[in-house]
């Protein structure tokens, strides 16, 4: 297990180097956005374009990058932010994402496992095919399309929600009317976690629920209920909980999107307008900060087998 987690982790850093590494070349082609169009002083922006080395050749600008970045210091915000520093400004809106990500995760989690669970049980019924052609509606569906949806028929129409979340000064961050400012992000962002798991969680169930060893239960007297209970449910949450793990993921990467539909003042939001914007330093932090998610993320899904049922070896052949 320790190799397997050593080769895991050389493999992680090697990844991160490249996709980091693709990403500070490919922000660099772009050009800078014209300084008679930002309404400052010129002679300080070309000041600070000439001490952030942006005039240097890419590959010089890279290591600057690097020796800056091992160092803890991320830059200072150009194009938005200005002056200020980018781990500052980043810890100031990670809370948010955290939040709307968290809330989707505790509402679509449950409800994916017992509307899978549900449909294993009902399999080949009416009700089966009828959540199963939802899943598939659902999952083919992009978030943002949810996000309009919601935003028109419950914020707009309806008058349930805000059409945006509520401002740092009008309620704190973990108050109700936060939290229900953000139930449409929220809501949005869990349509595809529900479909996904869902979908994931009948197929398992219904699979273990046709194996030899459940019927031997049965013959040893135990109910179809406390067969499903204790054998059906805890074989099939071996590949299911992982899954879950990778959920979370997923609904990290699709609130970039989210966010911005919503206004919620996340890190997602801040890199799509990093983007428009062409702000190098803010753009790269962003970028390190969900490759690291994901690489991590997927080393801890793959090590959580082995926790979950001791009997699977990692790296064994």
């Amino acid at each position: 297990m320790t190799k397997y987690v050593l080769k895991r982790i050389v493999l992680m850093i090697f990844t991160f180097l490249i996709i980091t590494t693709i990403c500070f070349i490919l922000i660099k082609l772009l050009p800078l956005p014209a300084i008679k169009q930002m309404g400052r002083d010129v002679s300080l922006i070309e000041k600070r374009r000439e001490e952030m080395g942006y005039n240097k050749p890419i590959m010089v600008q890279y290591g600057l990058y690097w020796q800056h970045l091992l160092k803890g210091n991320l830059g200072l915000g150009e194009q938005m932010y200005v002056s200020l520093e980018v781990s500052d400004v980043i810890l100031q809106k990670l809370p948010y994402t955290i939040v709307v990500n968290l809330y989707s995760f505790i509402i679509s989690v449950p409800l994916g496992l017992l509307l899978g669970i549900y449909a294993a049980l009902k399999k080949n019924t009416w009700k089966d095919h009828l959540i199963s052609t939802l899943v598939i509606i659902f999952i083919s569906v992009p978030s943002y399309v949810y996000a309009f949806l919601v935003q028109y028929l419950l914020c707009f129409k309806a008058g349930w929600f805000p059409l945006t979340i509520a401002s740092q000064q009008e309620a704190t961050l973990f108050s109700w009317k936060m939290f229900h400012s953000m139930l449409p992000a929220v809501i949005s962002l869990g349509f595809g976690t529900v479909a996904g798991l869902t979908r994931f969680t009948r197929a398992e169930l219904s699979e273990v629920l046709t194996g030899d060893y459940l019927l031997l239960a049965r013959t040893k007297g135990l109910t179809k209920n406390q067969a499903i209970v204790r054998h059906a449910l805890r074989n099939a949450m071996v590949p299911i909980l992982p899954m879950i793990l990778g959920e979370f993921v997923g609904i990290i990467g699709g609130s970039l999107i989210i966010e911005s539909i919503f206004s919620i003042p996340g890190i997602g939001n801040l890199f799509v307008q990093s983007i428009n914007l062409r702000d190098y330093n803010f753009f790269m932090a962003d970028t390190v900060i969900y490759t690291l998610i994901g690489l991590v993320a997927g080393l801890v899904i793959d090590l959580s087998y082995g926790f979950i049922d001791p009997r699977i070896k990692m790296g064994a052949r």
